[in-house]
């Protein structure tokens, strides 16, 4: 805890001196004041105070770095020392007196800090006489049990990939080389995968919220606006013709501004302009080059190996689920609004990190992020509670996470994304990912060591319980909706 406090404490902490401190003679009194907080009240006794004052006077007294107008170095009387020196010996005895104590409260007490305790060292003073009292509060992390972790039975989702399933990864692959077309045929309707020109009027009961002209979207299972999720939106679209319009229901997002609004169910209505398709390009040398193969046969194996770590990725979702279910404790944590509001950014890091090791392109990250971004504080509650579970499991099973380790992660994302090393971390540099990265290797290493000691039952992963691409729009469907988060 007392590492926590260094950022507060500015220049006092850094002049405060490296030596071994003795044992304050301290009490703690620790209460629950809400959900994962606590309130932390410490007495400290005098003597510990008055031992420091007198060394740091003895020392100035002894000084010849010590002088005072009309006594030569080191030949000034204590009681003019004391009032000369007074202020910055105050100083640096509180700061030598928190931060041992700090040091001191973190080994003796069970406390695992979420955050920099509530606590300003600048507005502390220590009386003239009796003990010296400091409180504060600081976010803690959930105390619960870990039930027995080894020897669990899970489901495990499998499934046989069919042609048609490597057909779509075929084409997922190579659209970015294509190009866009008129859709052809007797019977033009849209279907998923088809990229449709539309225009949308969006409405709240009889209240025009928004209309958008001659928009181009990609039809997905589902579509993510900047502050909206239409959750059937391939569904209702297919089978349409030119010039037919569906409706489509869109969810706004818990995070926009407008607190009436947050959550609730709008239309939008399609009319739909024109029905276009991505035309594949020929696999040529140069473009099977380019995906580090030499002839069809190695590209047909690529694309097993996509799906085949998509469905890995999927399989290990559901493990963390079903981990997550067995503690019935964490269902039941109550996870305090503002935590959940701070940690979000941290979350949705981390759960990218997750698709990026799971080989999901940049497209494919951007949609799902969106999805997550809709309902910012559920996703980032079920995160936090698989992060203190996956966590503890660490913690008990002395887990730990090197340089070397995130090194050698950022390389194998550097080979799938076909990336140097160093542009990929870079990269995570400059988006704040490094952290999140070791989480997920932290937390992956302890589900890991929870998967090789369980039991699988296989269940077939149906296509309709696949989680699906997500199209992604630019546009609000309440202009200035999303301007800022909601405070809590």
């Amino acid at each position: 805890m007392a590492d926590e406090i260094d950022t507060q404490a500015g220049t006092a902490v850094a002049e405060a001196p490296a030596e071994q401190v003795e044992k304050l003679d301290q009490s703690v009194e620790i209460s629950d004041v809400g959900p994962c907080k606590k309130h932390i009240k410490v007495i400290i006794q005098r003597q510990a105070i008055d031992d420091r004052f007198d060394d740091k006077y003895t020392e100035l007294v002894r000084s010849d770095t010590s002088q005072v107008n009309g006594f030569r170095p080191g030949k000034a009387p204590r009681k003019i020392i004391e009032r000369r020196f007074k202020s910055s010996v105050e100083e640096q005895v509180r700061t030598e007196v928190l931060m041992a104590s700090l040091e001191q409260l973190a080994t003796e007490n069970q406390i695992s800090p979420l955050s920099a305790p509530d606590l300003d060292p600048s507005k502390l003073e220590i009386p003239d006489e009796g003990p010296f009292t400091y409180e504060f509060d600081v976010e803690v992390r959930p105390e619960f049990d870990l039930p027995a972790y080894k020897g669990l039975t899970l489901k495990r989702p499998v499934k046989t990939f069919t042609p048609a399933d490597i057909k779509k990864e075929r084409h997922r692959l190579l659209e970015p080389a294509g190009i866009l077309v008129p859709k052809e045929g007797d019977d033009v309707r849209v279907d998923l995968d088809d990229y449709i020109v539309a225009d949308v009027e969006i409405k709240d009961g009889d209240t025009v919220l928004n209309n958008l002209k001659e928009i181009r979207i990609k039809v997905e299972k589902q579509l993510a606006l900047s502050d909206g999720l239409a959750e059937k939106f391939g569904k209702t679209l297919a089978g349409a013709k030119v010039g037919e319009e569906r409706d489509v229901e869109i969810k706004l997002s818990e995070s926009i501004t407008s607190e009436a609004m947050r959550g609730k169910a709008i239309n939008a209505r399609f009319k739909i302009n024109d029905i276009k398709v991505i035309r594949l390009p020929e696999m040529t040398p140069a473009l099977l080059q380019e995906f580090g193969v030499r002839n069809e046969d190695q590209f047909e194996e690529v694309l097993e190996a996509v799906l085949n770590r998509r469905l890995e990725y999927i399989q290990r979702q559901s493990y963390r689920q079903q981990i997550l279910s067995t503690i019935g404790d964490a269902s039941k944590w109550d996870l305090p609004q503002d935590l959940l509001v701070r940690q979000s950014k941290k979350a949705l890091q981390k759960r990218v990190m997750e698709m990026r090791s799971g080989g999901m392109t940049d497209e494919q990250i951007v949609g799902r992020r969106k999805v997550l971004e809709q309902d910012v504080i559920q996703s980032t509650a079920l995160a936090l509670r698989e992060h203190f579970v996956l966590q503890k499991i660490a913690e008990v099973e002395k887990i730990e996470i090197s340089e070397a380790d995130i090194d050698e992660e950022i390389e194998l994302i550097a080979a799938r994304s076909d990336e140097s090393p160093r542009k990929v971390r870079a990269r995570l540099e400059k988006e704040d990912y490094i952290e999140a990265l070791a989480t997920e290797l932290l937390e992956r290493r302890a589900l890991d060591l929870v998967l090789q000691n369980a039991v699988y039952e296989d269940v077939e992963l149906k296509t309709e319980d696949e989680e699906g691409e997500v199209a992604t729009m630019s546009e609000e469907a309440m202009p200035g909706s999303s301007d800022e988060a909601p405070q809590g």
